[in-house]
């Protein structure tokens, strides 16, 4: 493994890792969750990037600058991750990487930024999350149990605060510094089901179990993406809660590992 850094600030970092063999090798771009929060980083997906490097992929597992640090939160949290994936160019003068073979795979907010990632050819040139007018292509892209609907994951935590009378815990407004009626375009921006057609292979995992990210929100967005013309697939694991997804022990996980193995063989 090779920590490698894609800018300046201390966060601007991911993990390198390669398989055995001369390459060129594919690659997968890993992303943590943790709603966004700072408390949570790529440490999270450690087990999961070495995992799929024994299967075959380079692992580009990336960190970024999250809310509640400096500068984290609109429009840093997005911009940081979009870097770290153009990286992988530079990296590739260096490492035998194949650069047509690119997926993202990311879990619950990682989830949410691997299929943006793969969004953001889509973006608006006057977006502050427009960095470059050809940003690097995704060829596929995995989300595991993923915020793809970001007004619809606001109104699950607004709905919670309101009956349960808790202080607000909205990450998602967080994440944004707003609600969906103060930025509406920040929304439109952030989130991949308002950027449909994403125009690549996506593979959506998510446990019936799940109470932290509903799976109606993966379900939503596979309905949306099917009528937007998009090839996606939605796996629902009946006996699976969030966190076995990044479970590399478990049954959850060698599922996802055979979903990834066959986007690869179709890309």
């Amino acid at each position: 493994m090779e920590k490698v850094f894609y800018g300046k600030n201390e966060n601007h970092f991911g993990e390198l890792r390669l398989p055995e063999g001369k390459g060129p090798h594919p690659v997968a771009i890993v992303i943590h969750g943790g709603f966004w929060r700072e408390s949570f980083g790529l440490d999270l997906m450690t087990n999961v990037a070495e995992d799929l490097t024994s299967n075959g992929f380079a692992t580009w597992n990336i960190e970024y600058r999250r809310v509640g640090q400096e500068g984290g939160a609109w429009p840093v949290t997005l911009t940081d991750v979009a870097q770290a994936c153009d990286h992988l160019l530079s990296l590739a003068d260096t490492y035998p990487l194949d650069l047509k073979r690119v997926i993202t795979i990311g879990h619950s907010a990682g989830g949410h930024l691997a299929l943006w990632l793969a969004a953001r050819h889509r973006m608006p040139k006057d977006s502050e999350l427009h960095l470059i007018d050809h940003p690097f292509s995704i060829s596929g892209a995995v989300s595991l149990a993923g915020v793809n609907d970001l007004e619809m994951m606001y109104g699950v935590h607004h709905f919670r605060d309101q009956t349960l009378s808790t202080e607000p815990n909205n990450p998602t407004a967080d994440l944004l510094q707003s609600t969906p009626e103060e930025h509406p375009e920040r929304y439109q921006e952030a989130s991949p089901i308002e950027l449909l057609p994403l125009g690549v292979p996506q593979v959506l995992v998510h446990g019936a179990l799940d109470v932290n990210v509903p799976i109606g929100i993966s379900d939503h967005y596979h309905r949306k993406a099917q009528e937007a013309g998009d090839f996606v697939k939605l796996v629902e694991l009946p006996e699976a809660e969030h966190f076995m997804l990044t479970d590399t022990s478990t049954q959850a996980w060698a599922e996802i590992r055979e979903e990834v193995k066959t986007l690869l063989l179709n890309l």
